[in-house]
Order: C-alpha cells, then sequence, then structure tokens
C-alpha cells in the first residue's frame, strides 16, 4: 500500500520553543490516515523538521504501508535523505540515521520538496504543537481500536558494564557501567532530551540502570523514581558466570530452564516470578501516569516482560527477541486494556 508522508517543523527562536506536524494521507492524496504533533522544548528548525519525518515515517508504518512518498517543505531534510547532502551536525546525524532505519522497514522511500503553502496541513500541526508547549497526538489508535490516551512506556535498557562485555549473567550482583557504557547513556540522554514529551522517569534501583536513568533524567530536568519491581532477574547461582558455565555446572536444570519459565536457576528467581512483579510495577505506572509517556531504565528480562504484556504474548519471546545495551523500545497501554508495541531494540542514536 502506498502513502503520502507530509511532515513539518519549527522553532521560534533557532533554537527556541519547538515542534513538529506529521500527517499520513491515502495515495490520492484525499483520505488522512493518521496525524500526529508534539512539542519538543527547546531545539532548532533542522531538529524539529527532522522530528516531523521521524514521526511520519512511524505512523506511516503503523498503517501497513509499504510504499511512501514523503513531501515536505524542507530543502535541507529533503537532500540529506536522498543522499545528495552530507550531514554534518552531530545532532542532525543521529536524527538523519533514526530516520534512515526507519525508512529501510519499507519497500521504498522517495523524498520531494514541496513550496511551504502546499505543506499547509503539517505546517499548521506544528505551529499548534509549539502554541501548546506539550506533546499532543492524535489518531494514534486508529487502526487498533483502543479508547482513551495511552500510557506510552519508553523502556530503555542499561548500558554497558564488565559482565555484559564477557556475556556473564548480570542479575542482582551490581556492577558499574563501563566508560562505553556511561558513553552510551549519554548518547541516550542525548536522544531523549531532544525528544522531550517525557513527563517521568522511573528505573531499576540496581546501579547500571539508576545511571543511565539519571543521565536522561539531567537532560530531561526530571527525577529518578526507583521502583524496585523492576530490578533484573536473580540468576542465583549463575550469577556471573556465563552460558557455558552455567550449562555445564547444572546441565539439566539450565535445560529445563531454557524451556520452562516456572523454573528458576538454583537459588534464584524463575521468570515467571520476574512477570508477576513486572505486572506490578506496569499497572502501577500506567495508574500514576495516566496518559503521559514515562522513561523506565531496567533490564533485558523485564523490558522483554513489558513487551510481551503489550503483545499478550508467549513465553517463547523471552528467549527469542534480543535486546542491545542502552536501546529503546516503546509500549503503549490504553485505558480500556488495550496495548501495543510501536518500536522494538533502538540505538540509532548510539
Amino acid at each position: 500500500m502506498k502513502v503520502i508522508v507530509e511532515a513539518d517543523g519549527g522553532a521560534r527562536g533557532n533554537p527556541g520553543q519547538a515542534g513538529f506536524g506529521a500527517v499520513v494521507w491515502s495515495a490520492d492524496h484525499e483520505s488522512v490516515l493518521a496525524e500526529g504533533k508534539a512539542a519538543i522544548g527547546t531545539a532548532t528548525n533542522n531538529v524539529a523538521e527532522y522530528r516531523g519525518l521521524i514521526a511520519g515515517l512511524e505512523a506511516a508504518a503503523e498503517t501497513g504501508a509499504t510504499d511512501v512518498e514523503v513531501r515536505m517543505d524542507s530543502k535541507l531534510v529533503v537532500e540529506q535523505m536522498s543522499g545528495r547532502w552530507r550531514v554534518k551536525h552531530p545532532d542532525l546525524a543521529v536524527l538523519h540515521r533514526q530516520a534512515g532505519e526507519l525508512a529501510g522497514r519499507f519497500d521504498r522511500v522517495d523524498y520531494t520538496w514541496i513550496p511551504r503553502d502546499e505543506n499547509s496541513y503539517a505546517d499548521r500541526l506544528a505551529n499548534e504543537a509549539m502554541d501548546a508547549g506539550t506533546e499532543v497526538v492524535t489518531n494514534p489508535a486508529g487502526w487498533t481500536g483502543a479508547t482513551g490516551a495511552p500510557t506510552r512506556l519508553l523502556l530503555l535498557r542499561h548500558g554497558q558494564t564488565a559482565l555484559s562485555v564477557e556475556r556473564r549473567y548480570s542479575g542482582r550482583g551490581n556492577p558499574e557501567l563501563t566508560p562505553l557504557g556511561v558513553q552510551q547513556a549519554d548518547a541516550a540522554a542525548r536522544y531523549l532530551g531532544e525528544r522531550g514529551g517525557i513527563g517521568a522517569v522511573i528505573a531499576s534501583p540496581l546501579q547500571r540502570a539508576y545511571d543511565t536513568a539519571a543521565a536522561a533524567a539531567k537532560a530531561l530536568g526530571l527525577d529518578v523514581t526507583v521502583d524496585d519491581d523492576l530490578i533484573e532477574t536473580d540468576f542465583g547461582g549463575w550469577e556471573g558466570l556465563t552460558f557455558g558455565e552455567a550449562s555445564e555446572r547444572d546441565p539439566e536444570l539450565h535445560r529445563r530452564w531454557l524451556r520452562d519459565t516456572s523454573v528458576p536457576p538454583p537459588g534464584g528467581e524463575s521468570f515467571d516470578a520476574v512477570a508477576t512483579r513486572v505486572l506490578r510495577a506496569q499497572r502501577r505506572i500506567v495508574d500514576q501516569h495516566a496518559g503521559q509517556t514515562v522513561l523506565v531504565v531496567s533490564h533485558v528480562t523485564p523490558i522483554k516482560t513489558l513487551l510481551r504484556l503489550a503483545l499478550d504474548a508467549g513465553p517463547a519471546i523471552l528467549y527469542r527477541l534480543h535486546l542491545d545495551l542502552a536501546s529503546l523500545s516503546i509500549a503503549e497501554f490504553y485505558p480500556d486494556g488495550a496495548a501495543s508495541v510501536r518500536l522494538v531494540n533502538q540505538t540509532a542514536y548510539l
């Protein structure tokens, strides 16, 4: 299916109060399939325009489109995304990579420059967002039938630690971030700070997650709230071991653990037990931050479990889904019980 994406962004002051708007049209430009707008705090025109493009591509993906024509009045974005102009500014390079990653999911994406008066719909949305000064998303659930404003959870995995470098089970142990892990946390923080629209930051109590959350919270001007239910799995006697070492130590138990979520490691915690407490955390967050966007900084198993809850998926997802260090995923939970996953394992900002 082909769709048309029109997007725009602006800033009052450049940099100044910024916002973007995006609209997805049917191929004949007769019907609006989705639209959205958001204020993003202080940013430049170019950043806001890229953010509009990204929002438009995300919305197009949700319609099931395979062929996208992007129309924008930003010569810079159109030429850079078409590969004719180099991207020199580091902040734009991050957004350019993110937009390119999204575009790669379609069979075809074309970029067309249009005069500003032909981009009036997206321009209006962007100005409304700047006037409002807060994130406003319209028609987010038009393809799911969900009702009400969703609580959007931005699920950020912590940065690198020494145990993750060595690919060892790392549960309740408390290794700190490596220098690269600190860089990863800072890169995620810059991206999230530019994104804006986040109302709260909630983290696991473990140092690697808290430090990752603290970097983002600083960029957002927020405090970190700790939720003990977001802590990583207790791997018990396998803590600090590699996969091979755990398998050699407890071959039969390790095989069962890889197949059955009710089986705990020796002296540890089963994935079913993790799911019970993560569900508590999810319900608490949605209840306390209804309709907001919340950054949740945690670990592999809790994040996979939150994605599993949003997808209403079986336990196999825990064994088949890969999440990189400092990666971002997004899940939405609606007041009527519906849910959706909008993004999994984004790392373009690293």
